[in-house]
């Protein structure tokens, strides 16, 4: 029996015994996770977006760039997850996982929902981003092509070959989409927050990482076990591929960064992303079994410690969003 391949006789409808407790354990720690936008309020948001002083124009724009990407990548993500590698990944433990990680990408939608209310944004505007900003098209449109393969629908898994497009695929998705093109957004938002400007979005951003730490997390076990089942489709031509793709990536992801950022923010500028992103895509490579790039330090050690959500707050203050593993995850 394996996860996927050519060999796979796993009946879908059958979760006991389980195979893959790497998988089960995902869910779990998404279960404890289970948050929703409403829970954090955006009054303090709202005050410093009318003011003329609060917020600056560069960091009007940062915010906007960043809820454009962001806001239409969510649904691009969770297409991929529905359409194709629910679709192909038949193990029942497995699936339990892509139904709750669909969940949290509904989740992350809404969020940005509720901000663009909040704040009164133009929809039009923001959900157009991924067509009128060439960063932010770029990313977009190097990610649907990263994924083409498997989105046909005539796709079958047949042979190695197969197995190699859908690894392929695979790290497209979850190691280039949501491990590296998340990120430099990431950074950014929490550096606002940590300045006390936007603090609610913050703390939703501190969420969505969260979350997004698992998906890749489950993507990269998903990866790894079907490298270890299926010998032979871990070639070094394939190593080179990916490992070119990832390049590709990062040097998107820091053009997004100046783009976004152009003048940085307090005490940071936008090269520091650009590090960030590099020393990221190292953990990447690495986590997946090939060898880092850069050897660039992380330039934000506080990004681990920005979403360490376990906290405690006054009941006629705010709502308690304490969860149930705050300190077990890895962040980066």
């Amino acid at each position: 029996m394996s996860i996927i391949g050519l060999d796979s006789r796993t009946d879908p409808n059958k979760i006991l015994p389980m195979t893959y407790k790497w998988a089960r354990q995902h869910y779990k720690d998404g279960v404890a996770n289970n948050w929703t936008p409403e829970e954090i309020s955006m009054q303090k948001d709202v005050e410093q977006w009318k003011s003329d002083k609060a917020i600056s124009e560069t960091e009007r724009r940062m915010i906007l760039w960043n809820l454009g990407f962001f806001s239409t990548a969510e649904s691009l993500t969770a297409n991929n997850i529905v359409l194709t590698v629910y679709k192909h990944v038949t193990n029942p433990e497995s699936r339990q996982y892509l139904l709750r990680q669909a969940y949290e990408e509904a989740v992350h939608t809404d969020t940005f929902i509720y901000c663009c209310d909040s704040l009164g944004l133009d929809p039009d505007y923001i959900y157009s981003m991924y067509e009128t900003i060439p960063s932010i098209k770029e990313k977009d449109d190097y990610v649907v092509g990263l994924t083409k393969s498997i989105m046909d629908p005539n796709f079958e898994i047949k042979s190695k070959k197969d197995i190699e497009v859908f690894l392929h695929d695979l790290v497209g998705y979850y190691v280039i989409m949501e491990g590296i093109f998340f990120y430099a957004g990431f950074a950014m938002m929490l550096a606002l927050k940590r300045q006390n400007k936007m603090v609610g979005i913050g703390e939703q951003f501190e969420y969505i990482m969260r979350d997004e730490s698992i998906h890749l997390a489950f993507g990269c076990d998903l990866i790894n076990t079907i490298k270890e089942e299926n010998e032979g489709v871990w070639t070094p031509d394939l190593q080179k591929k990916i490992t070119d793709l990832i390049v590709t990536a990062v040097d998107q992801e820091k053009k997004y960064a100046f783009d976004a950022c152009p003048n940085g923010l307090l005490g940071i500028n936008p090269q520091q992303f650009c590090e960030y992103v590099e020393y990221i895509a190292d953990r990447r490579l690495e986590r997946i079994g090939l060898e880092k790039l850069y050897g660039t330090e992380n330039p934000f050690p506080w990004m681990s410690q920005a979403v360490d959500l376990s906290k405690e707050k006054n009941f006629f203050e705010t709502r308690v969003t304490e969860y149930q593993t705050a300190g077990s995850l890895d962040w980066d």
